[in-house]
């Protein structure tokens, strides 16, 4: 059995971590607020801005197709991870970086067998993976977390684009996390591009829009801004999934501290007792070992 100092160390150990998970879920729970509030005031933009692209795209012929919508064969891919600048979240960035390479085998073995598979890491934690492990990695971006901005996402979306209409990269997908709330992130795996046809909505077919000054040349102003949007919603999802991530991963560690502190009191207790009966029971023999004498 331990004695008492040891106890004593590991009870204030115990406790100075428990002081730090708590802090760190505060801090969390503080970012958490307004990263909330950022999605809440991008998403409804991005349902409109989906929604139009839904109605010029059923008016749209096919002859009349975005550059950014040609579906090549996909011989190089490109690879866009996004995960967080720090850890101590849970599974919040292992469950992307086993997403994104469980993507890579079923969907682009034979891409990456030849060496034609990209990773840009938005996010240190995706940047020290790829980098590390020597896969082939684009790293202009990877501090974006550092000062989050549309500015900064419409570069890396820029980048993408232009990748793909030089013929660099034929196709572009995006993993990353969804935050639905605190205690729960969705896994996406998102085709940025080519631009997916819009799917056939029966409201939209039935319905007469006029469109000025044409269908053709609002596509081609709506397709590079939705992309760019879609980046940069991504970011802000992945930016609140992780603060809830990391709140839920300390507060289910500062529980964790606490009933550890428990345990600990108890065998503080009664390796106490152990002590003070073991001192009783010396005394008393000496008392009995003197009486005789």
């Amino acid at each position: 059995m331990a004695n008492l100092k040891e106890v004593r160390t590991r009870i204030q150990s115990v406790k100075s971590t428990q002081q730090i998970t708590k802090a760190m879920k505060m801090v969390a729970a503080s970012k958490l607020r307004k990263a909330q509030d950022a999605i809440v005031q991008m998403r409804p933009y991005v349902q409109k801005l989906g929604g139009i692209m839904r109605n010029a795209s059923a008016n749209l012929d096919g002859e009349q197709r975005s550059p950014y919508s040609v579906d090549r064969i996909a011989e190089k891919v490109l690879i866009v991870v996004i995960t967080s600048d720090r850890g101590l979240c849970g599974a919040f960035n292992t469950n992307v970086i086993k997403a994104t390479l469980a993507t890579v085998r079923e969907r682009y073995d034979h891409q990456s067998q030849q060496g034609n598979v990209w990773y840009m890491p938005l996010g240190k934690k995706a940047y020290d993976f790829f980098t590390k492990r020597g896969y082939q990695v684009i790293d202009d971006y990877y501090h974006i977390f550092h000062e989050l901005s549309f500015d900064k996402a419409r570069e890396i979306a820029g980048f993408a684009m232009d990748a793909f209409l030089d013929g660099k990269f034929d196709r572009v997908e995006i993993v990353y996390n969804e935050f639905k709330n605190v205690a729960t992130q969705i896994l996406k795996v998102e085709q940025f591009l080519p631009v997916v046809p819009a799917e056939y909505d029966e409201e939209t077919a039935t319905t007469d829009y006029i469109f000025e000054p044409s269908v053709k040349e609002i596509i081609e102003e709506l397709i590079p801004i939705s992309l760019k949007v879609q980046l940069y919603n991504a970011l802000l999802e992945s930016n609140a999934s992780e603060h809830g991530a990391r709140m839920t991963a300390m507060g289910q560690a500062t529980e964790n501290a606490g009933e550890l502190l428990n345990s600990l009191k108890l065998v503080y207790n009664r390796t106490r007792q152990a002590a003070i009966t073991k001192e009783i029971l010396e005394i008393v023999g000496g008392a009995e070992a003197l009486g005789k004498n």
